[in-house]
């Protein structure tokens, strides 16, 4: 069973049909909508400001999440987040992907649809339009994505809503 502890007063709140790994920790003030997962080794800590993770949004194996004071957390609706990827204090929007290994930090808002690349570093403070293809160390915006990219990226989000139904069943 997922880790899921009260810390300063604040116990997370977990939705509907969400699915939690038994190696996930889901601490303080976090917030799981309907439909999002926590997969293996995530680490969700509100113990500073709030996490939203919101509806139908997954984050995959390994995946940090904390925060500032003053610099919240939150994932919009079906975003993915890949595999050992850290968003600390950030912002990221509707139907967004963030590669695997990337990192975005705080105060850092993510428009919506966009892919930030595996193993990017979005620097603090920084803003990126909607349909953004945004990369390297430090990261910056390339160029907007293609509605074949965009179609890709709400394909990853709706295969990772079967996978979390896969591991419901698998743990119940």
């Amino acid at each position: 069973m997922a880790h899921v502890l009260t810390v300063n007063g604040k116990t997370p709140q977990i939705g509907e049909r969400v699915f939690l790994a038994p190696t996930a920790a889901i601490t303080g003030d976090v917030i799981m909508e309907k439909d999002s997962s926590a997969f293996y080794g995530v680490s969700a800590r509100g113990d500073i400001d709030q996490i939203i993770v919101g509806e139908g949004t997954n984050l995959q194996d390994n995946v940090v999440l904390h925060t500032e004071h003053g610099d919240p957390c939150i994932l919009g609706k079906g975003v993915s987040v890949g595999h050992s990827a850290v968003v600390h204090g950030a912002r990221v929007g509707d139907r967004s992907l963030i590669g695997m290994s990337a990192t975005v930090l705080n105060g850092a808002v993510i428009g919506e649809e966009c892919l930030i690349a595996g193993g990017a570093v979005v620097l603090e403070g920084t803003e990126v339009p909607p349909r953004s293809l945004v990369a390297g160390v430090p990261a910056k915006v390339r160029r907007e994505l293609t509605e074949e990219e965009i179609a890709h990226i709400r394909e990853n989000g709706e295969r990772y809503l079967g996978y979390k139904d896969l591991h419901i069943d698998a743990i119940q």
